[in-house]
């Protein structure tokens, strides 16, 4: 059974003038999670199959603040990046997916598990009680459906998001792969993500280890 849509009256839409051009702004209030969240245009995507697509997780620290503990900011930048150089894609960005789900508040208490502990990400959350992911991409499935995307290339390391979109009955044509070089800063967590969460994290495999990088994000 398919997902109820976005009512139009939830909807808003305007050019978005950027450092790195202009996109179209689609910011959309859910149906379901009732959050409001923003889907990033670029170029004409109403029927094409095999749109450049990322879903983007609200990460606070990472996206504003740029902090290194995470991939996040660098994945977001560069995945506005490889839509811009593609000529057409989507962003979506995903409110209320702070710390996968769990929130800021307890995102941050989880970090000083990890810093004071040696607790991993995955670990740090379910000592205080919360669960590890709990995530929905149905927002980003109802905005894409209401773009008139047809199928997508789905920018992440993650599988399951490749999951989550087809179990909503949108294609997933490919996964490109969105790699973030290796540095003390952001090894622990993407070493938990590779053997914790199952993400595709090639790039940890002989991984020398530096500064934190500044640098063009692989993808």
């Amino acid at each position: 059974m398919r997902d109820q849509g976005i009512d139009q009256r939830d909807i808003a839409e305007a050019d978005l003038r950027t450092r790195r051009g202009v996109f179209r702004a689609v910011a959309f209030r859910d149906p379901v999670d009732g959050h409001e969240h923003m889907a990033l245009v670029r170029g004409d995507v109403r029927g094409r199959g095999d749109v450049l697509v990322r879903m983007h997780s609200e990460c606070m620290t990472g996206d504003i603040f740029a902090a290194t503990r995470c991939e996040c900011g660098d994945q977001l930048g560069a995945a506005l990046d490889a839509i811009v150089r593609e000529g057409a894609g989507v962003l979506v960005y995903l409110r209320g997916h702070e710390g996968r789900g769990i929130g800021l508040v307890a995102k941050v208490r989880t970090h000083v598990l990890q810093d004071d502990h040696g607790l991993d990400t995955v670990d740090s959350a379910t000592a205080i009680g919360l669960p590890v992911d709990i995530r929905d991409y149905g927002p980003a499935a109802r905005v894409l459906r209401y773009l008139g995307v047809r199928s997508v290339r789905l920018m992440s390391n993650n599988p399951d998001k490749v999951r989550a979109l087809e179990s909503r009955g949108l294609h997933v044509a490919s996964r490109v792969p969105l790699l973030v070089p290796v540095s003390t800063d952001n090894v622990r967590y993407l070493t938990a993500k590779r053997d914790r969460l199952g993400h595709d994290l090639p790039q940890l495999d002989g991984a020398v280890l530096g500064e934190p990088p500044v640098g063009e994000v692989r993808w």
